[in-house]
């Protein structure tokens, strides 16, 4: 060792390189952020072409693609729960493979469409492995979450979010060609996505088995009180995911002197802001306490951004793309309070030995609100017009002042009640 005036010399720490500070450190974690990584990039190409695709490519009309994706999301309502299960019992790794493995499978068949009752086949297939993916991937996630689980899932949240925006990038080019061959390459970049994800994760370890209770039921998440009035709560919350997606393109559009580029800005603006803020905003998210705090912040921030989006009605173009931006951003704040409080719900109450379940459980909830979410929306805002975005900013209100009292009352009252505050692995 090199000595300097009779004292060990210092040796200056080295600098992190880019990809240490923005990746996991090597192993597990970096593994299934991978992965998890890989599958979004081809759902963001997928998500964003795939109506063009069988609307122009393999001549659908809209009514039948619609019908279709419905039917797959409800099929996936019910698979998303037995995947869940399969992934406790078989272990999360082996499950989340064959999803991936049947997912390659599957979306390749969309190659092959040519009428309305095989598009309808494949699409519930399809939705049996969307949903199962999200339901088996919760142990992983859990059994390699480390020493800040709720940071992790943060993380893993903005990454997705990133993939799916550059994913939607990469559909955006294939858009404005607009020909077969480009939609065809987005079909089969989603299969290439799915086979990637599973190529990855063979490298994964399998995680530590949890120890199963000898008295534990078969459906025991469906007898879990606090767990169904989080799983509940959360479903109203997530009514709202639809707003930028949905209903905002539809009011700024049809309804304000917005220009209609503002419809992609309020998007990007949105995603950009999930990207970089998730993290930092799911910090001391760690209990069922902390999540009901969220919840109410949330509910107040989506209620308040709702209101911003209602005053842009009336003014002049810049005055009211000026509200809605900023309306967006204060809605955002309220997103990114919810996925906090509805991860720490999803893993914190949870028991351990069966988070694929509980996981497909608390997932249908929110898959319910996803396939009505349109239908709200639309009637309240767009068909009652002001009262009905006053009422559907009650809702949330309500929603986030009730969470934390009704799960803690919840927790006091199970009969499973745990001695303590729900603490995350």
């Amino acid at each position: 060792m090199a000595v300097t005036g009779g004292k060990a010399a210092q040796t200056p720490p080295r600098r992190r390189s880019l990809a240490h500070r923005l990746l996991p450190d090597r192993g597990p974690r970096r593994t299934l952020a991978t992965s998890i990584f890989v599958d979004a990039l081809g759902s963001g190409m997928f998500m964003s072409s795939s109506v063009l695709y069988f609307t122009r490519v393999v001549h659908l009309p809209m009514s039948e693609v619609a019908f279709g994706l419905f039917a797959g999301a409800m099929v996936g309502l019910v698979a998303g729960v037995l995947g869940g299960k399969v992934a406790d019992r078989w272990g999360a790794r082996e499950t989340q493979i064959a999803v991936m493995v049947f997912g390659t499978l599957f979306m390749g068949c969309y190659l092959l469409v040519d009428t309305f009752w095989s598009y309808l086949l494949v699409s519930m297939l399809i939705g049996v492995v969307f949903a199962a993916d999200k339901s088996s991937k919760a142990p992983l996630i859990r059994g390699f979450s480390g020493n800040d689980p709720a940071g992790f899932r943060a993380y893993l949240r903005a990454a997705t979010n990133l993939a799916v925006a550059l994913g939607a990038l990469a559909a955006g080019v294939a858009i404005q060609f607009d020909t077969a061959p480009a939609y065809l390459t987005l079909v089969v970049g989603r299969a290439l996505s799915f086979a990637g994800c599973a190529m990855v994760l063979r490298r994964l370890p399998r995680p530590a088995p949890v120890p199963t209770p000898p008295l534990n039921g078969r459906w025991e998440a469906l007898r879990d009180r606090p767990y169904l009035a989080a799983t509940i709560l959360n479903g109203l919350m997530s009514l709202h995911f639809a707003v930028p997606t949905f209903l905002l393109p539809l009011w700024i559009v049809d309804h304000t002197e917005a220009p209609r580029w503002l419809v992609s800005g309020v998007l990007i603006l949105n995603t950009v802001l999930v990207i970089t803020l998730q993290v930092v905003v799911s910090r001391n998210v760690n209990d069922s306490e902390s999540a009901g705090r969220r919840m109410r912040w949330a509910g107040i921030a989506i209620a308040a951004g709702l209101g911003l989006m209602l005053a842009a009605k009336e003014p002049s173009t810049w005055v009211s793309a000026a509200l809605l931006l900023t309306a967006t951003a204060v809605y955002t704040l309220g997103e990114l309070w919810h996925s906090a409080a509805a991860m720490e719900y999803s893993f914190g109450l949870a028991a351990p030995h069966a988070q694929g379940q509980y996981s497909g459980i608390f997932g249908l909830g929110g898959g319910v609100a996803e396939a009505l979410a349109p239908v709200v929306l639309g009637a309240l805002a767009l068909g009652l017009g002001p009262p009905g975005w006053i009422l559907l900013s009650a809702v949330f209100l309500a929603v986030g002042f009730l969470s934390r009292p009704v799960v803690a009352w919840a927790l006091r009252t199970s009969p499973s009640a745990p001695t303590g505050p729900a603490v995350t692995t």
